[in-house]
């Protein structure tokens, strides 16, 4: 049999060449890949094999003197900032309240908050054409700068004496102290607003369709045990040390996350409230990714999140009338939020939910639109065919 040294030869060379190739891309995109491909693979085969998260409970439950304390003794629990400004009246009186709505703002974001107002937040407008009590209160710390802070804080003071809704602790307003602004929330909720049926919080370039809200809020109003939003599952930890979402390994050292809600808003009920303002006296608050400690939080006393398919993500919702008759909340409103305001609330919208083919016709523009890989961090597919 004859065979060709040279060809064999030939092969060899190609066969290391591709290998070489394929090896220096790996070791170039490794660093994505291991973040993009393999820490969630990792995680997913963590959460969902061993899929136990006890020993949250015991690394980070706040340990006081030695001793590890009971869900009742809140003594010890993380340090009081006192309130520079508050709204203690805000629900005095009332037990009627459906919902207490937290937006999470920034000092200087006056003109968010502005846009907010005279949108879907306009509590005399909610009362008197939704028939619905909701209570709506912005949280905020101090500015971070120094030499700002003074100026800042006397516009706070002069926007509240018009407004009435800001809340403001004694903290720096930062993005690491998000997990010390969540914990205010639930303890502001818990001390003055006991009585809400339910508790929500959201960013301040969220859109809230509070038409929707009210309605589906009704429509679950005596649900207890209740978390619902757009729910993460088995989310690895971010080791990259340039994300502003970096967990070191010291910090969080499984290689997946409890089940949480994007914090860019999500609603609990009433009871809920309270008892995750108890689990927060007992956990360690220095996991500063605030939806991730919410979700410690709820673990600890035994309450998983609800996945609802028109709650967004980390992404804007798409725009088209068949979304608005759905939509709940989209993320990332900054400029367009009273565009979007006037745009989902036209009576029009309202009509594409009634007829065989109105209905049809949403089903497929939403398949459409909604069935993309891209789009899996605002509504799911499946919100196509709901």
């Amino acid at each position: 049999m004859y065979v060709n040294l040279r060809r064999i030869h030939k092969v060899q060379v190609a066969r290391l060449l591709t290998t070489g190739l394929v090896l220096s891309v790996v070791m170039l995109c490794w660093e994505d890949l291991d973040h993009h491909v393999v820490s969630h693979m990792r995680s997913y085969t963590y959460r969902y094999l061993v899929n136990n998260y006890n020993f949250l409970n015991s690394s980070f439950t706040l340990k006081p003197d030695g001793q590890r304390r009971s869900m009742g003794d809140f003594r010890a629990g993380p340090p009081f900032r006192p309130y520079l400004i508050n709204q203690p009246a805000k629900c005095a009186g009332k037990d009627d309240i459906l919902l207490l709505l937290f937006v999470k703002s920034s000092p200087e974001n006056g003109d968010r908050r502005r846009a907010i107002r005279e949108t879907w937040a306009d509590e005399a407008h909610i009362r008197t054409e939704l028939d619905a009590n909701v209570k709506v209160v912005f949280v905020l710390g101090v500015h971070p700068v120094k030499e700002e802070r003074s100026s800042v804080q006397k516009g706070l003071e002069v926007e509240n004496m018009l407004s009435e809704d800001l809340i403001q602790q004694d903290f720096k307003d930062t993005f690491h102290n998000l997990t010390t602004k969540l914990v205010m929330q639930y303890h502001w909720a818990s001390t003055y607003c006991p009585k809400a049926k339910f508790v929500m919080s959201a960013d301040d370039d969220v859109f809230v369709h509070m038409p929707n809200m009210v309605r589906y809020l009704k429509s679950v109003e005596q649900a207890r045990s209740f978390w619902v939003g757009h729910v993460h599952r088995g989310a690895p930890p971010i080791r990259r040390k340039e994300s502003k979402y970096y967990v070191s390994s010291e910090l969080y050292p499984w290689p997946s996350y409890p089940d949480y809600t994007s914090g860019s808003g999500y609603v609990v009920s009433g009871d809920v409230a309270v008892q995750i303002h108890h689990a927060m006296q007992v956990l360690n608050s220095s996991m500063y990714i605030d939806d991730v400690f919410m979700g410690m939080c709820a673990g600890a006393i035994g309450v998983s999140p609800q996945d609802h398919e028109y709650f967004a993500g980390e992404a804007k919702a798409v725009t088209h009338p068949c979304i608005y008759a759905r939509m709940i909340t989209s993320h990332g409103h900054v400029e367009d939020m009273r565009t979007l305001w006037a745009e989902a609330t036209d009576p029009n919208v309202e009509k594409l939910s009634k007829g065989i083919l109105s209905h049809w016709y949403c089903k497929a523009v939403k398949a459409a639109l909604l069935c993309l890989p891209r789009r899996q961090e605002t509504y799911q597919c499946k919100a196509a065919f709901t």
